[in-house]
């Protein structure tokens, strides 16, 4: 479960700060040196948000990020910029071209931790340590166990994710694609049957807990959890 950080940054002591602060908190790191290479990883693998240097050896990052935008792949994919370009008419650039958020350089290493969690907080609270309650049960981002009373289940891992994400993302109905992309990551190649298969897994052991009733199914659509 931990949250991917793409960093492009072509400056190696400045990339080497960011990894040290984002991996000791949990996050995997994932560094690139120029747009290029960024886009052929992205191309491939989604990350979960993206740490984004405005000047690179081979152009600006705010005009990729642009083109993020307008990509329906990407379109909502957390960004960051990162940059010494600290004037007014810079960041409102850099804003209105789609950044979640905007931070110079220098900049504080715990300041920037907080501000990427804001931004996954917003974007993909399924990211983001939380203990949840619904019906008297509890899940616990910890140790991945859902309890209430005395009984109390370890959730594997595909369970435990599939489950965070729906009460995350309560109400909302998501077809077998979208939870294959959101869930298991658009880079992996499995059948949809693969997602009823979770589902099926995920109410027997809700049925434990008197709460299966919650994750419904849309005939024709999907799957959807039921605010409490």
């Amino acid at each position: 479960m931990q949250p991917v950080v793409l960093v492009v940054e072509d400056e190696e002591d400045i990339a080497e700060l960011l990894r040290f602060a984002l991996t000791r908190v949990g996050f995997s790191v994932v560094w690139m040196k120029n747009l290029s290479d960024a886009r052929h990883h992205v191309n491939k693998i989604l990350p979960d948000v993206v740490v984004l240097d405005w000047m690179l050896p081979d152009g600006e990052g705010v005009l990729w990020m642009r083109q993020l935008r307008d990509n329906q792949r990407t379109r909502h994919l957390p960004i960051i910029m990162l940059t010494a370009r600290a004037q007014e008419a810079d960041k409102l650039k850099g804003l209105e071209g789609g950044a979640d958020d905007y931070v110079t350089k220098p900049f504080s290493p715990k300041e920037l931790v907080a501000r990427i969690n804001n931004v996954l907080r917003r974007a993909a609270p399924q990211h983001v340590a939380q203990v949840f309650e619904f019906a008297g049960c509890t899940l616990n981002d910890d140790d991945h166990t859902l309890t209430k009373g005395s009984v109390v289940e370890t959730l594997g891992k595909t369970e435990f994710k599939l489950l965070k994400f729906l009460l995350t993302h309560h109400n909302k109905t998501f077809s077998r694609t979208q939870l294959l992309d959101l869930v298991w990551g658009d880079h992996v190649y499995i059948e949809e049957r693969t997602v009823d298969v979770h589902v099926l897994r995920l109410r027997k052991i809700l049925q434990r807990f008197g709460a299966e009733s919650y994750l419904e199914t849309i005939r024709g659509v999907g799957y959807r959890w039921r605010a409490v």
